[in-house]
């Protein structure tokens, strides 16, 4: 099995060549394992790379409505595609996914930006604009900052990081956002939205972004995700990120057992560039966490090497 290696802020991680545990695998396909010491803590990861201008690959979702399927359960309700990993961030009360998902270009699910804050004098609201990764029917892959509304049938996306909208609105509405994100342009002080109609085939929600034009820079502070040092913490971890030769990063991390501390969010985020993303999105980590290949486990899961079951997966499939 040959290696390659992505450089690490404190080193050099090394990648070993697992296709061949894989099979079988388009050429364009490949996958990758690590057990390199990150920060001085011993460490699982795994990625698949897949190109997404082969056209014998298919790039696409699923969801359960209202409920919550394992990856492997996923895998057998789609006839067994080439690869499964969980993705949205999701309620465990409903089952309900937290971020968008689209599939053949239909907004099947919606971000939850409405969020109370806890004060008890006054009834406010956090409107957060979530990280997404999207692919168009032109097989080009995206980063953005998504806003869903149900009176739309297409999400909106801004390319550059949104603060949230603090107000005592329980519910707020596409004009509203587009009102209060527009951008003054220069001296002549005309405005143009930073939101426009995200037009994507295929797209799935999670944050913070991690990646930004080849940089770490990510984008917890405006998302809110994880709040105090949640950020900081070594977990088990997914991601999803492109290349600029339009290559899709599909990466899981181990976490909370001696083999694997997990990783924080700022050293996810540094694989990943060192992987070659020019964006990357952090999805639900923990437990969910879950890649499978040809239906074979990549990382084992955090939960006791259960498969958490959740609501919605990317799919990769084969024609």
């Amino acid at each position: 099995m040959s290696s390659v290696c992505a450089f690490y802020s404190n080193g050099q991680v090394t990648w070993q060549n697992l296709d061949s545990l894989y099979q079988p695998l388009p050429s364009s396909v490949h996958v990758y394992k690590s057990t390199d010491v990150v920060d001085g803590k011993p460490n699982i990861m795994y990625y698949a790379i897949a190109d997404l201008k082969n056209k014998i690959l298919q790039f696409t979702t699923d969801t359960a409505s209202h409920r919550r399927l394992t990856p492997s359960q996923f895998y057998d309700r789609n006839e067994h595609p080439l690869l499964v990993v969980n993705c949205s961030f999701f309620s465990f009360a409903s089952n309900q996914n937290l971020n968008l998902v689209i599939k053949n270009g239909k907004l099947l699910s919606y971000n939850q930006e409405d969020i109370p804050l806890k004060n008890k004098e006054l009834s406010e609201f956090n409107h957060c604009f979530l990280g997404s990764f999207g692919i168009s029917k032109k097989r080009t892959a995206d980063v953005a900052w998504t806003f869903t509304d149900s009176a739309s049938k297409k999400a909106f996306a801004s390319q550059l990081p949104v603060s949230c909208i603090t107000d005592s609105v329980g519910k707020i509405s596409w004009p509203e956002v587009n009102q209060q994100t527009s951008l003054v342009i220069g001296h002549s002080g005309k405005t143009s939205p930073s939101f426009k109609k995200w037009k994507m085939k295929t797209a799935i929600g999670g944050g913070p972004v991690l990646v930004q034009n080849g940089e770490v820079k990510i984008s917890n502070n405006e998302e809110r995700k994880f709040g105090g040092r949640a950020a900081l913490n070594r977990e088990p971890r997914t991601a999803i990120g492109y290349t600029k030769d339009q290559r899709i990063i599909v990466w899981v991390c181990e976490g909370r057992s001696d083999s694997a501390a997990g990783l924080s969010l700022i050293q996810e985020a540094e694989i990943l560039k060192d992987l070659g993303c020019v964006e990357a999105l952090n999805l639900d980590g923990g437990g969910s966490s879950c890649m499978l290949i040809n239906g074979k486990e990549t990382n084992t899961p955090s939960s006791k090497g259960v498969q958490r079951p959740v609501p919605s997966v990317f799919l990769i499939e084969k024609k």
